[in-house]
């Protein structure tokens, strides 16, 4: 049988780092994700679609939402599992409450709202469940899978949504555990798993999709799906990552000491595009000149890609002795206004208004002169 792997949708993500024009561009991308997965169910003939957990970012999303979400299922008419994780997890009242109330659920889509073994004979498929009932749980809630029985000659997959216990850092493995070598105990042929944000292999039958569409600034190769394929029970699982993701997050920083670092920087923005979301840290040195040029560098690159947070607060601008004289800062009251504020440019508190006052000022000067 051939399925796909996705998990941690996320649909209702809040962009709130981004301006609200930013924002509803990301929102829809992941609408137009689950269309592009649908899409390629049908295109690769896959037998189903599983989807292992996250599918909401929270319970609170409004029912539009909701329904615009399962109206993107349209492409593919094979089968869809949904497991509810952690941001969705099955409560007595939850989101997949409120969707059967709406009855906007497609007949292909069954979502598993309680843990067990369901058994789809024209598949020869049993597929092991553990949806998340509560958003945080300390025990392996895949416990039961090594127990789980299931007919002879059906494949065995496991859907599950957590932390893989001592393979993911620390700091996210202390909720929804998953032991480690959980397909062997449970003789899974397949453990489909999310939570973590990227593709991550944890042995050749256990897997994170990761996020289908990226909403973090890590390189953890997220945007995927996986395309998977098993040949017989018990034989080796064939996974392959492809690539559905609508725009790609790049996380960089830049350090200004020389004049040709401001022009490398131009090259390497570039080559970004629409598709592109860019989180930029720039600190160093730069002369009153470099830094305007800077400024107009950015606000080119926030019109080039599809968003930007870009934060200098670390640059530290330096004027030179020609800059202070266009200034008009050789002596009188601006002189005085001038060296305050390179003075408070050793402020941490005060560094980034104290840079921005001089910009402002050299601009001021500028129209005055042209005015003049």
């Amino acid at each position: 049988m051939r399925f796909l792997h996705t998990a941690d949708w996320q649909i209702g993500t809040q962009f709130g780092g981004f301006s609200a024009e930013e924002a509803v561009h990301l929102t829809e991308a992941r609408f137009d994700t689950v269309r592009e997965i649908a899409r390629l169910a049908t295109q690769r003939q896959v037998d189903a679609v599983l989807v292992a957990g996250d599918v909401f970012d929270q319970q609170t999303v409004s029912n539009t939402v909701i329904r615009k979400l399962f109206g993107a299922l349209d492409a593919f008419a094979g089968p869809w599992f949904f497991l509810p994780g952690n941001h969705d997890a099955a409560l007595t009242e939850s989101v997949w409450k409120r969707a059967q109330r709406l009855n906007c659920i497609p007949p292909q889509a069954r979502v598993v709202l309680e843990p067990g073994v369901i058994l789809v004979d024209a598949l020869a498929l049993a597929l092991v469940c553990a949806p998340l009932t509560q958003r945080n749980t300390y025990d392996d809630t895949t416990s039961f899978f090594d127990h789980a029985e299931s007919p002879p000659g059906y494949f065995r997959v496991g859907l599950a949504h957590g932390s893989v216990t001592g393979v993911l850092p620390a700091s996210i493995d202390s909720a929804n555990p998953i032991a480690a070598d959980r397909a062997a105990r449970a003789r899974l042929d397949y453990l489909a798993l999310g939570d973590w944000h990227g593709v991550k292999m944890i042995d050749a039958r256990t897997w994170y999709s990761g996020t289908p569409e990226p909403d973090r600034f890590r390189n953890n190769q997220p945007g995927c799906v996986l395309d998977v394929t098993l040949r017989a029970p018990g034989e080796p699982a064939k996974v392959e990552p492809f690539r559905v993701g609508q725009y790609t997050w790049h996380d960089r920083s830049a350090t200004l000491t020389v004049a040709s670092d401001l022009d490398e920087l131009k090259k390497t923005l570039a080559s970004l595009t629409r598709r592109d979301v860019l989180k930029l840290r720039i600190d160093g040195a730069a002369t009153l000149t470099e830094a305007e040029a800077l400024q107009h560098l950015l606000e080119a690159t926030g019109a080039q890609v599809r968003a930007l947070r870009a934060d200098s607060h670390a640059l530290q601008v330096l004027p030179t002795a020609d800059e202070l004289s266009t200034l008009g800062a050789q002596g009188g009251y601006l002189a005085a206004v001038v060296s305050r504020l390179r003075s408070l440019q050793d402020d941490p508190l005060a560094s980034r208004t104290a840079t921005d006052a001089l910009m402002l000022l050299a601009q001021f000067q500028r129209d005055a002169r042209a005015a003049g």
